[in-house]
């Protein structure tokens, strides 16, 4: 091991679960989350009723919030590019109605985008760039009605400017709709991201003009405009998308000021405002390509649960992303810290209790029984109820824990059931699946041998599933729990009835005990549960010492406090025998100048396992 990794290790060790214990744990963090009135407007329109998204629409309209406008129209149109028959009824019911043609607008140019996809443009086939290009020529009177409809909305612009980059209009066009555009909102920070776009140098422009026009649409911004914030996303293009680093043409001062002014405009808004989540977000990549660590730490905090697609989407899955470098932002903090040091990386004041989203409902079905997983989760870290679900499975949940460990504070990933999960089934024939709902949306995760097998989630307000996904989804169910067939489950898994209902259908059709029925009701669903049982969280040491124990029942503790029954003759024989042996094998291996000193305090360790494990019991049967 290089002598860096000996440097590191214990620094990490020491302060890698103090150090940005107090960001929101992993499973409370959310993707993209949205205002609670538009939250329950695309679930009335997934549902089919237009009504709340109407109102919605129309109070913006009224009050000239344009911003808030032009996101909930983003929003309505994503919905209805998989939900439409609550738009198609919207308009024949109102087919003047000019929050109806502005959604529909949108849609038009988000159906086209989707079978262009992202990709470059000689990389998408020819077939898919004609329809690309017939469909934005079909949106032209759609987005013109939007426009005649209400004539003082800039949103239609901000529409018109992105169907331009499409068509590729020339620079003309461009100007004349980027004029439209401001002369109704000069400041519109959606119309502005729609030309930056245009101006790129994937697009119609180059990085020198996409970063003239974000840094001096800040410079005439208004204090406190998120417009501040927009040569952070040239930066984003810049530094992510075109990857032109220190061979482009732009000067690093112009990068460092870019994510100086954000930082500045980001201590504007108080922690956790959504309304700055965005850039926020781009700021805490830009932070970390920096190496500024400290810094992103604190935006980090200022995020709180409120990730966004964008920009990590560019490197994977977006939550996963968010949370593998807020996690690799505090591993390279106390990697830096000094062995010794006290000084802390909390927050300097407590967060606010800002809104968090809906509870996150976790509960695992594992398929052996209590004393068998309790055997298997002995060193996961967390604290866990146990309940039989049969003869042959059992319930798994988190039980609370006022002061996680080490370990737990530095598990990354879904959440920690699932990182628990993780860990139990590793090195065993049996599988665990991790159940979750949250806010209306449901899902699981597969696990068996310590891997992720599947994953799925139900969600209303995202595309039903593509049936080549679905299918090897259901394969690998069929495969884990012996499904004779599993297109049964490839159909749950597309089934677009509500996620509550199709993932018990799904546990059912598994062959797996039914779900608890106040499961996604109350966060700690076990407790009372019948025969649920608790496995305390243990340190690395009582883990290893308990992994030796012959009888996994003793592992739990009963709800009712009653105390464990006494230990056989056979563990106290085998354990003093163990330990007469390994503590002459110790005294003769210190005592002899052959034996080196690993192999001499390997014994010592394990004699002191033994030992411990005696006086633990005699402590045990004193009381």
């Amino acid at each position: 091991m290089p002598l860096r990794s000996f440097i590191t290790l214990p620094r990490l060790l020491r302060h890698g679960s103090t150090v940005g214990a107090d960001l929101p744990p992993d499973e409370a963090v959310l993707l993209d989350e949205r205002p609670a009135p538009l939250r329950a407007a695309t679930a009335a329109a997934v549902a089919g009723d237009h009504g709340p998204a109407q109102e919605l629409l129309a109070a913006t309209r009224s009050g000239a919030e344009w911003e808030r406008r032009s996101d909930h129209v983003s929003a309505l149109a994503r919905t209805a590019l998989h939900h439409h028959g609550w738009l198609d009824a919207w308009l024949a019911e109102s087919p003047e109605d000019p929050d109806a043609m502005l959604v529909k607008a949108d849609l038009c140019i988000r159906r086209a985008w989707a079978i262009r996809t992202g990709a470059r443009a000689d990389q998408v086939p020819r077939e898919q760039l004609r329809a690309f290009f017939a469909l934005l020529e079909d949106a032209v009177p759609v987005v013109g009605a939007a426009v005649e409809l209400n004539p003082h909305d800039p949103v239609p612009w901000r529409i018109a400017l992105t169907h331009a980059r499409g068509i590729q209009a020339p620079r003309t066009l461009f100007d004349a709709y980027w004029a439209e555009a401001t002369a109704r909102s000069p400041h519109h920070h959606g119309c502005h991201s729609a030309a930056l776009r245009y101006l790129c140098a994937r697009w119609h422009g180059s990085h020198r003009e996409m970063f003239a026009f974000a840094e001096g649409a800040a410079e005439q911004s208004l204090p406190g405009s998120k417009l501040r914030a927009l040569p952070l996303s040239a930066a984003i293009e810049y530094e992510v998308v075109a990857r032109a680093g220190d061979d482009g043409p732009i000067d690093r001062s112009r990068i460092t000021s870019a994510v100086d002014r954000a930082r500045e405009l980001s201590s504007s808004y108080a922690p956790g405002d959504p309304e700055a989540a965005g850039f926020r977000n781009e700021l805490a990549l830009m932070l970390v390509l920096g190496k500024r660590f400290t810094e992103a730490l604190d935006v980090f905090r200022a995020i709180g649960v409120q990730a966004r697609t964008h920009p990590w989407a560019y490197f994977g899955d977006a939550r996963q992303e968010f949370l593998d470098f807020r996690t690799g932002v505090r591993m390279q903090i106390a990697s830096r810290t000094p062995l010794f040091s006290r000084r802390s990386y909390r927050a300097a004041a407590p967060a606010p209790d800002f809104p968090a989203g809906p509870t996150v409902h976790l509960l695992a079905i594992a398929a052996a029984p209590p004393a068998k997983v309790a055997e298997a989760a002995l060193m996961c870290g967390v604290p866990l109820r146990i309940a039989p679900a049969d003869d042959a499975s059992s319930y798994v949940a988190l039980a609370p824990d006022a002061s996680p460990g080490r370990r737990a504070s530095l598990i990354n990933g879904e959440d920690r059931l699932t990182a628990a999960a993780d860990t139990f089934t590793t090195g065993e024939k049996w599988p665990a699946l991790v159940l979750r709902r949250a806010g209306g949306v449901a899902g699981f995760t597969l696990l068996h041998k310590g891997k992720e097998i599947a994953a799925h989630a139900w969600d209303p307000a995202a595309p039903v599933g593509d049936h080549t996904s679905a299918a090897a989804t259901a394969a690998a169910l069929a495969r884990t729990y012996d499904v004779p067939d599993p297109r049964p489950l490839t159909a749950l898994l597309r089934s677009p009835a509500s996620p509550a209902r199709s993932q018990a259908a799904l546990v059912a059709a598994l062959g797996l005990p039914p779900l608890p029925e106040d499961f996604g009701q109350r966060s700690d669903v076990l407790a009372g549960f019948p025969q649920a049982r608790l496995l305390e969280r243990r340190g690395l040491l009582a883990g290893l010492r308990d992994t030796l124990a012959d009888d996994g029942e003793r592992l739990l503790v009963g709800t009712g406090g009653e105390r464990p029954a006494p230990r056989r003759a056979r563990w106290w024989l085998l354990r003093t025998a163990a330990a007469l042996f390994f503590g002459s094998a110790a005294v003769h291996s210190w005592w002899s100048p052959e034996t080196g000193v690993l192999r001499s305090t390997l014994v010592s360790l394990v004699t002191l396992v033994f030992v411990g494990q005696l006086a633990s019991a005699v402590e045990e049967r004193r009381r």
